[in-house]
């Protein structure tokens, strides 16, 4: 392994925003003002993959007490309950030229590490219905059709709970 994850810092925020507009449809991307927002309010589950100085993955998310991502939860910071039961993904982001390679794959074993070392009860996400074998693997399950409707797309709630 070429690269190393770490928790987000505040210099990385040109970084992590150009890997975000290059990884997803403008209306889908969270902006630099929300990115920032997000380093600033939950940098413990905030993580970057990075190889030579240079981001090549992200994932990133608030914890909540919901077992589903909300649409108000990507802009209101706010809503990040530190001692949340469910860490939430928002985002889950590896550069083109860097895909295929096992990377999304490590980021998201660390952010359930995380949670898990958290303390929390499982992790949440959304994800258009491709995705949702690939999520699976990491031991998701589908609540079918989110109440989402970020960026304009049909989005499906997964849960991965934690047995006690």
């Amino acid at each position: 392994m070429s690269y190393r994850i770490r928790n987000v810092k505040t210099e990385d925020l040109a970084g992590v925003t150009a890997l975000e507009a290059e990884c997803f449809p403008a209306a889908e991307a969270a902006d630099e003002k929300s990115l920032r927002e997000r380093i600033e309010a939950f940098p413990e589950s905030f993580f970057v993959a990075e190889e030579d100085g240079r981001i090549i993955g992200m994932i990133n998310g608030a914890a909540t007490d919901q077992k589903t991502i909300s649409d108000d939860m990507f802009e209101d910071v706010s809503l990040h309950r530190k001692d949340g039961a469910y860490q939430s993904i928002f985002g889950l982001d590896v550069a083109p030229d860097k895909r295929r390679q096992g990377i999304a794959a490590e980021l998201m074993e660390h952010m359930i590490r995380s949670a898990r070392e958290a303390g929390r009860t499982g992790v949440i996400l959304t994800c258009k219905d491709r995705l949702i074998p690939y999520y699976e693997k990491f031991g998701y399950r589908s609540m079918g059709v989110s109440a989402s409707v970020h960026g304009g797309a049909v989005w499906y709630d997964m849960i991965l709970e934690f047995s006690v």
